[in-house]
């Protein structure tokens, strides 16, 4: 344990002295490796022709190592070879090069900055309305007893409302108990922060914070538009004093990592989410893909390992918690769910409302969305910090302003309970939250005695009903998992009013051999080709009934690239037991030219384990994670109308790497053609000898499939095959020999004798003494012994011509042969 604390150490300081290296992506390649921990990274540096960079970021065991241009295909070639060889022996190969992923510029990430509004339809709004004057006294004694002096503290409705009661954070309460975020740390990832302000300096952390746009200790705002995290930080720690207003956790720390000014590698985003993650507590990010309603993108593989390297060491093992903005794009169609940050696991999802508590026309909805709070739109925005010594901002807004008074009111709890974890955290925003408009949306009851819609998710924050939560909360067990086998479908997607759904059986038995007690998330990996993605939507029905829409159709998304490999996330199904029917339906929304079809699904449970001293971490996720053999399950797959029951028709689960991910669907395919009625559809469907996927046989029917999947199959047959073939082969090679040595050998008069029952009377002492016997003898010698030499020459040793004798004369030399043994001549010649 010491040793292993000793390294870690040492990694940390490793890592903190190469954050600095800046990277020349002209004239250099630069490539990310995970390395076995005992294998020296200088010697792999030496063995693939590449120098070593460093460590990446506070990632155990990953480097980066580099090569000129001109020399960058050869060690990436190398690699290559390398990862080939590992993956094909189903081991480690002796490089210790675990996996490996070439880095580059990427384009830069997404401010959630809210696009404009649509021009207003109809009369203008009614005039705004007056505070109400008990809200304005109460305001008021909250000031003066809690001394805050902050000249716009009185205008941030988000922190007590006076006009909308109730609609605002509902903290000063929790401030008054003394619970000011002191002791907390969060790191806001962005494009800067102002550590010069007023307004932050005296909460600023500097030893959390670092510029990757322009390497360097201070993410110091450098371009004209470089205002976005100064004003997300002022939300969150703004300190009260007589500049501007106050954050959430006005007592609280705040740091800041620059990088989003400029392009940059996964290698830096790696380094940025795990930047001083001893310290740095909270990671509010306001920022994505751009959320245009056509964008599909995820973090790289080494970013999710970072992801997953923070909440398993971050804090101490406690976790690092990452809040992210929802996303801005609701009125371009966009989803949430689109998006790999707002969907993973790791994250809580933070969607916005506005000042009377309505859904504004940005945020955007998903399954994986756990909250809303307080943003702009309808008559006002959020009031905070702006770059400059003393300035501020009334127009702060999108989801960008959302996330960050999460992460402020998640500051506050963990100034006060220090020992929550990640999860704990999600937990207690669960209970926490307020549903908003009951009859706006698709609430639901679920299984955790709460209501949930994919508009407000859970619902909106209440800092003072978290607070009180987080007092007594007893932290859940550590987080388990179940994967199911790859299922597959292989069948077209009906086009209108029919979705195609595809249904899998888990059982208590299954879960418990998982460790897995109860869910927290739900996550479903599925490949679905298409030629125009936006047609497409899916939903997932759980055991208990309960509906995620995982996706929607979007009009502005034309790709042709389906889904491939991709997660989408619902937290719908918090408190579920998972045991029972999961079912997935794939629908494809227009009645047009454009085709689908379903290829395969996955069904992955995460939650609090049952046996804690049983359960280990995750390992980290590895770009070829689903490219292995599965077991078979209970899976149906039909053709069904939107809102009725699917109907079971047996599949079978197959092999990942086989399936044709992205091959466009055939016309001539038998499996559910689009377009059908929905009487014709349900007829098919319904007939028992309908099959949801292709057999995955490759012989006829009275070959047996074993039960597995086309590649073992391959394998099984090829094999059998191949030893089918070299006993052919062996058997024509001793048969040609043999019919050599009848001819030409030798030894055949003189070598071994042996008894023949049927010539007893021939020969002397029992023993045979036939030229039958004689010849067998000398055929056993030659079948053991083989060719020599010897066979080349004649008896007394001279040289002899030896050649085959003809077709045509093969009987006359046996009849010769016969006289020559009388004779006792052994020679060959004619």
């Amino acid at each position: 344990m010491l040793l292993s604390t000793w390294a870690t150490l040492l990694f940390s300081v490793a890592a903190s002295s190469a954050i600095a290296t800046r990277r020349n992506f002209e004239s250099h390649d630069y490539f990310a490796l995970h390395l076995d921990a005992l294998v020296s990274p200088h010697a792999v540096a030496q063995s693939i022709g590449a120098h070593l960079e460093g460590p990446i970021g506070q990632l155990p065991d990953h480097y980066t190592f580099s090569a000129p241009k001109e020399r960058g295909s050869a060690v990436e070639n190398a690699l290559y070879e390398l990862r080939k060889r590992r993956r094909k022996r189903g081991i480690q190969s002796g490089s210790g090069i675990l996996w490996y992923e070439k880095q580059r510029l990427r384009p830069r990430l997404a401010k959630r900055i809210p696009p404009p509004p649509a021009p207003r339809q109809g009369p203008p709004p009614p005039g705004r309305p007056q505070p109400d004057p008990i809200a304005v006294e109460a305001l008021d004694d909250i000031a003066r007893t809690l001394e805050i002096q902050d000249p716009i503290f009185k205008d941030q409705w988000h922190i007590f409302n006076t006009i909308q009661l109730g609609h605002d954070l509902n903290v000063t309460g929790v401030w008054l108990q003394g619970i000011t975020g002191n002791g907390s740390i969060t790191s806001v990832i962005d494009d800067g922060l102002d550590m010069y302000s007023h307004d932050l300096k005296d909460n600023y952390f500097a030893a959390g914070s670092y510029d990757y746009n322009d390497p360097g200790p201070e993410p110091r705002p450098r371009l004209f538009d470089d205002k976005h995290g100064t004003r997300c930080a002022g939300e969150i720690a703004a300190v009260r004093n007589n500049a501007c207003g106050v954050g959430m956790a006005y007592d609280g720390k705040v740091s800041g990592i620059r990088i989003l000014s400029k392009v940059i590698s996964d290698e830096d985003e790696a380094a940025a989410i795990n930047y001083g993650y001893q310290d740095n507590q909270i990671y509010s990010c306001s920022w994505g893909p751009p959320d245009d309603g056509r964008t599909m993108d995820a973090p790289s593989t080494l970013i999710q390992r970072a992801m997953v390297n923070g909440v398993q060491h971050g804090r101490g093992g406690l976790g690092s918690v990452f809040v992210f903005a929802a996303g801005n794009g609701a009125a371009a169609g966009d989803n949430c769910n689109f998006d790999g940050y707002t969907n993973s696991i790791y994250s809580i999802t933070v969607g916005a409302i506005d000042r009377e508590g309505n859904h504004p026309y940005y945020s955007e909805p998903c399954s994986a969305q756990l909250v809303v709070t307080y943003s702009s739109g309808g008559s006002d925005a959020i009031h905070t910090t702006d770059v400059g010594t003393n300035k501020c901002y009334i127009g702060h807004g999108g989801t960008s302003a959302a996330g960050p008074l999460v992460a402020g009111t998640v500051a506050l709890a963990l100034g006060l309970r220090p020992d929550l974890s990640w999860r704990d955290l999600q937990y207690l925003c669960i209970d926490a939250a307020i549903p908003v408009h009951l009859d706006d949306g698709d609430w639901q009851d679920t299984k955790n005695g709460k209501k949930f819609s994919h508009v407000y998710g859970y619902g909106k924050i209440d800092a003072w009903r978290l607070i009180e939560a987080a007092k007594t909360f007893e932290s859940v067990k550590p987080q388990a998992w179940y994967n199911s086998p790859w299922l597959s479908v292989q069948r077209d997607i009906p086009q209108g009013d029919r979705g195609l759904a595809s249904s899998f059986d888990v059982t208590q038995e299954m879960l418990t051999k998982a460790n897995l007690e109860r869910l927290e998330h739900v996550t479903v990996t599925m490949n679905v080709n298409h030629t125009r993605r936006g047609d497409l939507s899916v939903e997932m029905r759980s055991p208990h009934g309960l509906i995620s829409h995982l996706s929607t159709s979007r009009r502005n998304d034309a790709a042709q690239a389906g889904y491939v490999d991709w997660t989408f996330m619902s937290v719908v199904h918090w408190g579920e037991s998972g045991a029972g029917t999961w079912t997935v339906i794939v629908k494809d929304t227009e009645l047009n030219e454009e085709k689908g079809r379903f290829i395969d699904w996955r069904l992955n449970l995460w939650g609090e384990c049952i046996d804690e001293a049983k359960q280990t971490l995750h390992p980290y996720p590895d770009e070829h994670d689903d490219d292995h053999e599965t077991t078979t399950g209970s899976v149906a797959t039909t053709s069904v109308a939107v809102g009725t029951p699917p109907t079971d028709v047996p599949a079978i689960p197959t092999d990942h790497i086989d399936r044709p991910v992205n091959a466009k669907p055939t016309p001539s395919s038998s499996n559910g053609t689009p377009g059908l009625s929905s009487t014709s559809a349900s007829a098919a469907d319904s007939s028992p000898t309908a099959s949801s996927a292709p057999s995955d046989s490759l012989l006829p029917s009275f070959f047996p499939t074993f039960g597995v999947s086309k590649r073992t199959q391959i394998w099984i047959y090829g094999a059998v095959a191949l030893i089918i073939l070299f006993c052919i082969g062996l058997g024509a090679y001793f048969f040609i020999q043999r019919r050599k040595r009848i001819r030409n050998n030798p030894r055949d008069d003189y070598e071994f004798e042996i008894l023949d029952t049927q010539e007893d009377n021939g020969g002397v002492d029992g023993h045979a003494s036939g030229k039958k016997a004689k010849r067998r003898a000398g055929e056993l010698y030659d079948a053991f012994a083989g060719e020599s030499d010897d066979e080349l020459f004649s008896s007394d040793g001279e040289e002899e011509t030896y050649r085959d004798i003809p077709d045509s004369e093969r009987g006359r030399g046996e009849k010769r042969a016969g006289r020559m043994e009388s004779s006792g001549d052994t020679g060959h010649g004619p």
